[in-house]
């Protein structure tokens, strides 16, 4: 038998190249996905710019009229309900684009319900098993080339931006969100911005 190759464990945590932080929209409707594959820390900030690069590279185009977008999210980690930075950082996104984003997120410890994990995370874990995950190259190809059963097609890239963990938002700051909760679980569910049109991501 040959050598064994070396290779990273868990995200790919790597002093030159960083690490491999995986986060993902799947458009339901469309039965298309992306991924980024980030290079540093998992916070809010990067969960929701991977929704602004999957916005502006295929949501706007696809639905160019959409007035607003629903995203079902995870209870906890960068996108969890009572994460701050994670409000802030989708109340600029809804400024920079027009829509009022909807959340409706898990309760804790159910994060597995979301379509996102059986339609596109389960495949791309089967795509690349046994396979060598040896530079971020390799694992947003694998993502890439991931296959589903309903064919869903998607995109993936590197993010190298930085995201520090620790960012701390006072009181002040965060009451000028323009948050919306709603009647039942208003932790849960809530929404930023006026309300229009709806199309559902998760």
């Amino acid at each position: 038998m040959g050598e064994s190759e070396q290779v990273k464990v868990h995200d790919f945590v790597d002093a030159e190249l960083g690490r491999a932080s995986p986060y993902g929209v799947d458009d339901i409707g469309a039965d298309e996905g992306w991924v980024s594959v980030g290079t540093d820390h998992d916070t809010a900030a990067f969960a929701v710019q991977t929704i602004r690069r999957w916005w502006f590279t295929m949501g706007r185009p696809r639905c160019p009229q959409a007035r607003e977008l629903t995203i079902t999210a995870d209870g906890g980690r960068g996108n969890g309900s009572r994460v701050r930075l994670w409000k802030s950082e989708l109340s600029r996104l809804a400024q920079e684009t027009g829509l009022t984003i909807r959340v409706r997120h898990f309760p804790p410890g159910t994060g597995k319900w979301n379509k996102i994990e059986h339609r596109l995370f389960s495949f791309i874990t089967m795509n690349w098993r046994g396979r060598p995950l040896i530079s971020h190259e390799v694992i947003v190809n694998l993502i890439a080339s991931t296959k589903t059963r309903s064919d869903l097609t998607g995109r993936s890239e590197i993010d190298i931006d930085s995201y520090p963990k620790g960012r701390v938002f006072s009181d002040i700051d965060f009451d000028a969100i323009k948050l919306i909760r709603d009647e039942f679980r208003g932790d849960w569910n809530y929404s930023i911005g006026s309300l229009t049109n709806e199309r559902v991501f998760s």
